[in-house]
């Protein structure tokens, strides 16, 4: 996909007198190639990564351009934030559409109890998981929600294999943990 410029607009307050829309745009072509590879590498697709690049370059065309170092390195950065935020944002949209509880076929009648049951689980595992540090979390969700292999997430968050079985491990221990621990009475009236 070629990138193209839209038209210069007369007396743009973007532009310094060194060409600085010329020089990004230069940087920026020169910096694409990497900035698609990394993207594609985060979120396991060619096209998505394409895609979040172009959204890149609109986001900086079309504000004031920022005075870095250097320029090159900022938007390789740049553009591993906005893979994380695309993972982020697929995995509420799939939170969202495909719910937290695993579904039931027509035939399945889930009774009133089990029903309680599993919202009150379901409650101290999402209680659990917000406790967690932020890493940890991430980590968690990448694995159990967006279906990323270990060595993926060590590769895309700058971690070792080893690093990330030990976060997951430190996740799923908080879960059962949370289950574990005594709670009121289940079942309104009765005495534990």
């Amino acid at each position: 996909m070629m990138i193209s410029p839209p038209p210069e607009p007369q007396n743009d307050p973007h532009t310094d007198g060194a060409g600085g829309r010329a020089h990004f745009l230069q940087v920026f072509l020169s910096q694409r190639s990497q900035m698609e590879a990394l993207v594609s590498r985060r979120v396991g697709c060619r096209a998505t990564a394409a895609d979040l690049v172009q959204d890149l370059f609109l986001r900086f065309w079309r504000r004031p351009l920022v005075q870095v170092e250097e320029l090159s390195t900022y938007l390789l950065r740049c553009a591993g934030n906005i893979a994380i935020d695309h993972l982020r944002s697929e995995g509420a949209r799939a939170r969202c559409s495909e719910g937290w509880l695993p579904e039931q076929s027509d035939h399945q009648v889930c009774e009133p109890q089990a029903a309680l049951e599993a919202g009150h689980d379901l409650r101290h595992v999402e209680t659990a998981l917000r406790s967690l540090p932020e890493r940890t979390r991430q980590i968690f969700l990448l694995n159990r929600i967006h279906g990323r292999k270990y060595a993926e997430i060590a590769k895309a968050m700058g971690l070792s294999q080893s690093a990330v079985e030990k976060h997951m491990m430190r996740a799923l221990e908080a879960c059962k943990a949370s289950l574990r621990e005594p709670t009121q009475p289940r079942t309104p009236g009765k005495a534990p």
